[in-house]
């Protein structure tokens, strides 16, 4: 873990005990500060015991802790620690903030953060492979893996790449990194946001953050990232603050087996632009977007048996996730996608998909969402009305042939059927396992279909 003189002799309050949490508390103990901890939950209180002072920071006196360290998780706009910490004079901060203020006693190192609305864990992911692949040490955390403040220090010359969402954004302020990138800015969290703009500006602290010199490339595929790029430009030195060259990267892309599609060449373009800002050669960075594997649940490749391609892309929960799915297939005689959609939905219609229907052979619709999406689907594609998830696998193995492409990406939630995006995508990774004879089946393999 990150232990930090830093934090010696000071005084904290931890909200929150997940595991961001925890790693807080054990960083700080360790650090030899004296760490007043909380959480709702009893088992994470006992855990601390004796360690910690346990006590709840909305019915103690405040004054004279030097933060209140919160999980991204608690919503600041509502919850009553904001104000409470505000009349006290205690700033609000969050685990990414300690670590920048540790930054000074670790290793020469440098950090990369990586923000937007969708896209950052691949890119973030994809960086840190980038880093790893080249042979330069390098730590992946934030939003993504483990609690930064948990991970052993890297030894000198290494990269800390980090994903951040707004919500850490929000309580970080001192985190100045050698690189960032943001993908993209669509409307998203705004429960937690005095409207888009505001949501907007949270995802600029980050470059905000940044010291002129340092470098910085968005997606520049929408207005507000691009409005946030031009702001930066004219504080900084010319090329330190760019857009990502998509047409640079573009024609090497058919050779990027995990980075299909264009949201995925912007993702690609983005972090290849900051490895090699980072030290790295052109050539280590094609080597290594041709390595990638990607990520689970994100257009994840689960192989290709009987010369059909199978993609887990389950964390695609709503049709603007979907679209770039759709679009990585474009039309070819020999090649036919077999789509299975559905689930729980997030609205009424499949606009943003609209303009890839042309990419697709067959829909399979399941869930709730099934009798909605079958009629909207129907003018435009076959369609085949199934309810669950193994009758949509199963039917779209029985119609595909060598060359096709089975890909989940079911722009809806999970909750009809499954706990979660990951649960749905785990089982659908175990369907294809059982019916195309990769893994032995546990009793019929549609037994794995049932809710969980």
């Amino acid at each position: 873990m990150i232990v930090s003189d830093a934090f010696r002799g000071k005084r904290y309050v931890v909200l929150g005990l997940a595991r961001s949490g925890m790693a807080t508390v054990e960083s700080l103990l360790a650090s030899g500060a004296e760490v007043t901890a909380w959480d709702r939950r009893e088992g994470p209180r006992e855990q601390l015991a004796g360690r910690a002072i346990i006590a709840d920071p909305l019915v103690i006196d405040l004054a004279g802790f030097d933060g209140v360290v919160v999980s991204p998780g608690v919503p600041l706009n509502t919850h009553p620690i904001a104000e409470r910490a505000r009349v006290a004079g205690v700033p609000v901060i969050g685990d990414v903030e300690l670590f920048a203020q540790a930054r000074a006693e670790l290793p020469q190192h440098r950090v990369a953060a990586i923000t937007g609305t969708n896209g950052k864990s691949t890119t973030t992911a994809l960086l840190h492979h980038l880093l790893e692949s080249a042979g330069v040490p390098a730590r992946m955390g934030g939003n993504i893996g483990l609690p930064i403040l948990a991970q052993d220090p890297l030894s000198e010359g290494g990269v800390y790449v980090l994903e951040l969402s707004s919500y850490q954004i929000d309580i970080t302020y001192s985190l100045n990194c050698e690189a960032a990138g943001l993908t993209n800015i669509t409307p998203d969290h705004l429960d937690r946001y005095d409207g888009f703009a505001s949501y907007a500006a949270s995802k600029a602290k980050l470059f905000a953050m940044q010291s002129e010199g340092n470098f910085a490339v968005f997606g520049c595929a929408d207005a507000p990232t691009t409005a946030i790029q031009r702001q930066e430009v004219l504080r900084r030195p010319q090329g330190r603050a760019v857009c990502a060259r998509i047409p640079f990267w573009k024609e090497g892309q058919g050779n990027w087996p995990s980075l299909q599609g264009p949201h995925n060449l912007q993702n690609a373009a983005i972090a290849g632009a900051m490895a090699l800002e980072l030290g790295l050669t052109l050539e280590q960075v094609l080597a290594g977007l041709v390595s990638f594997r990607g990520l689970p649940h994100r257009m994840e490749r689960l192989g290709e048996f009987g010369g059909v391609l199978f993609i887990n892309d389950s964390k695609a929960t709503n049709p603007a996730s979907t679209a770039p799915a759709l679009a990585a297939f474009p039309p070819n005689p020999d090649r036919r996608v077999h789509w299975i959609c559905g689930g729980l939905p997030k609205g009424d219609d499949l606009d943003e998909c609209a303009p890839n229907f042309g990419n697709v052979a067959t829909a399979y619709t399941i869930g709730e969402a099934g009798p909605r999406f079958a009629e909207l689907l129907e003018p435009f594609m076959p369609v085949q009305r199934c309810e669950m998830l193994c009758e949509a696998t199963t039917r779209a193995m029985a119609a595909a042939q060598t060359g096709d492409v089975i890909l989940l990406s079911p722009a809806c939630a999970s909750f009809d059927q499954f706990r979660d995006y990951e649960t749905r995508g785990d089982t659908f990774r175990k369907l294809v396992a059982q019916l195309t004879g990769a893994a032995e089946a546990d009793g019929e393999p549609c037994t794995a279909n049932s809710p969980a």
